[in-house]
Order: C-alpha cells, then sequence, then structure tokens
C-alpha cells in the first residue's frame, strides 16, 4: 500500500484504505481551515472593520481607513485560496464565522474576521455545493459559529439556506459516523451550528469544541497542547487549532510584517509536532487540525498521514 501522503488530495477520503471506511470520522485525523473564507475580506468603504474588534480600531477605520484598512487586512487574512481550492487540497473542516453587516437593509450574511467578506455565505456554500457534486465520496465538516448581528429570524433564514443549497447531502444526528455509513445514504455534509437552536433541529449538530492556545509562539502553543492532551479528548469532534494569535504587542513591534509572515515562520516547529500525533479513541489523541493557510507546507498532507497510524494498530 502506498503511504497515505501520496493520495491526491482532491479526494482523500475516497481513498484511504478499507481498514478505515469504518472508524468513527471522529477518530480519524482531518485537516481543516482556521476562518476559511478570509481570503475575500472586504478592504473598501462598503464594509466597516466588524463590531468585536475594539472601539479605538473601529473609530480609526471610521476617519483614517486609507491608513488602517491594509494594516487590518494583512494580520486578518488568514486563507489565500478560494474555498474550492481549500477543498481540492484536502480540507474536510471549514471554520465559518457568520456576520449580518450593521446598518445593511437586506438579509444577506456575511462571513468576517476584522472586517467582513465580499462574498454572500449563500454564493460561498453554494461553491462548496458545486465540489461535493463532483466529489461524491468526500464529506466536509462545516462549523457555523461567532454569530455577529443575527436575530432569530436571520438565523431560520440560514438554516433555510444551508438546507436549500446541501438538501439530502446534509446528515443527520447519528451513531455512527463512518464513511461506509455515509457513502451507503449519499450524506456529505456535516453541520456544526454554535448556537442553541441546534438542540432542536435533527440535520444540525452541535458546535465542535476547538482548542484554541491564544499565544503567538510555536513553543507556547504547544506547551499548551501538551497540557490538555494529558486530560483526554473529547467524546466526539473536536479541533486542534495550531493557528497562532498575536497581540498586540506583536503586532506593533513587528510593523512590516503579516500574520502569514508569522506563520510561515513558525511552520517548521508546528508540523514537526503535528507529525507527532495520533488520531484514535485513545488519551491524548487528535481528531481535527486546523491551521492558517492551509495550502502551504505539505500541512494537508501531514495531517493526513497520521490515519497510517491507526491502520498499524488495527493490523
Amino acid at each position: 500500500m502506498s503511504r497515505l501522503s501520496e493520495l491526491p488530495m482532491e479526494s482523500w477520503m475516497c481513498h484511504l484504505p478499507c481498514a478505515l471506511w469504518d472508524t468513527p470520522l471522529h477518530h480519524l485525523a482531518i485537516p481543516g481551515s482556521h476562518n476559511a473564507i478570509t481570503y475575500c475580506l472586504d478592504m473598501n468603504d462598503r464594509s466597516p472593520v466588524d463590531l468585536t474588534q475594539p472601539d479605538m480600531l473601529q473609530k480609526l477605520d471610521k476617519y483614517m481607513k486609507p491608513l488602517i484598512r491594509p494594516f487590518v487586512y494583512k494580520w486578518a487574512k488568514t486563507q489565500e485560496y478560494t474555498i474550492k481550492q481549500q477543498l481540492d487540497c484536502g480540507v474536510r473542516y471549514c471554520d465559518l464565522r457568520i456576520a449580518h453587516r450593521p446598518n445593511d437593509g437586506s438579509t444577506d450574511l456575511y462571513f468576517y474576521h476584522g472586517v467582513y467578506t465580499t462574498l454572500t455565505v449563500e454564493t460561498v456554500l453554494l461553491e462548496i455545493r458545486e465540489w461535493l457534486d463532483a466529489h461524491p465520496k468526500e464529506v466536509v465538516i462545516l462549523s457555523f459559529s461567532h454569530f455577529l448581528g443575527l436575530s432569530p429570524e436571520l438565523h431560520m433564514l440560514l438554516l433555510t439556506s444551508i438546507r436549500k443549497v446541501f438538501a439530502s447531502k446534509l446528515c443527520p444526528k447519528t451513531e455512527a459516523l463512518t464513511l461506509r455509513n455515509l457513502w451507503a445514504v449519499g450524506c456529505q455534509v456535516i453541520v456544526s451550528y454554535e448556537h442553541n437552536i441546534a438542540s432542536c433541529h435533527g440535520d444540525l449538530w452541535p458546535h465542535i469544541p476547538y482548542w484554541w492556545a491564544n499565544k503567538c509562539k510555536a513553543e507556547a502553543l504547544i506547551e499548551e497542547f501538551e497540557h490538555r492532551k494529558q486530560h483526554g479528548r473529547p467524546g466526539g469532534f473536536f479541533v486542534t487549532g495550531i493557528n497562532l494569535t498575536e497581540d498586540l504587542k506583536y503586532i506593533c513591534t513587528h510593523p512590516t510584517e503579516s500574520l502569514k509572515d508569522l506563520v510561515m515562520s513558525t511552520y517548521p516547529a508546528l508540523l514537526s509536532w503535528v507529525k507527532e500525533q495520533t488520531p484514535g479513541s485513545r488519551v491524548g489523541s487528535l481528531n481535527i487540525i486546523a491551521a492558517d493557510f492551509v495550502t502551504e507546507s505539505h500541512f494537508v498532507p501531514t495531517v493526513v498521514t497520521l490515519n497510517e497510524k491507526l491502520m498499524k494498530w488495527s493490523s
């Protein structure tokens, strides 16, 4: 058998050895995209900085936009490639942060991180649907969270849109989430929804825990995750986010840099740590591993290859 790193990443799930077809998805190693839709952040006047940003930044952006917006943009952009390109490279978990823009009379929803996106949520969901139609044995996990400015009515409109776009591809809450089972019924989309209405809907999975270290140095992030691993993994899906978090001190002392500069300088250390990890049900095992700039530095093949360790245990 060839190494899993040699599989075609755009269809790695359907090319997994049959020994893994009955492994619960929450025991597989799955590559994920942190803030997946930041490749289309709005640089111009149509979009203010999002309302989670400090008041001072909102005021500076309002009155000094030509100076402030490029600065915000280079630290808010976590992905460079489109959602279809990310899926092509093997990403199967997407972190989707949803907002309704302030003073917007329409019901359009957007993604956000620092600023809002130019693409609407519905546009991106349709792109994902098109990709899934072309890859009928791949399964994606869409995590809707960090809702900003959504009324109950907008939540219901979003749910209606999700159901309309994905229809029978939506996976209902079941006990046995394995590739073999999902292939048998044609389900390709697991929707996690970080809101209490999820409990009222059979096609919405509860929020997937996201281990976030809140560190700007790789060594500190790794130390934090090693500490968490000692207490055991959650029972179902969970995400380990190897995305670094820059603080104001770091940004001010590195004025010419960007988030990508920070990420690329630390990727060697982070991926060395990832290679040592193991998926599965044991204490200390990982499941979804999410990152920034997922198309860089062989991140996706590194995560997918971890599933070889499951085969060694079962053989």
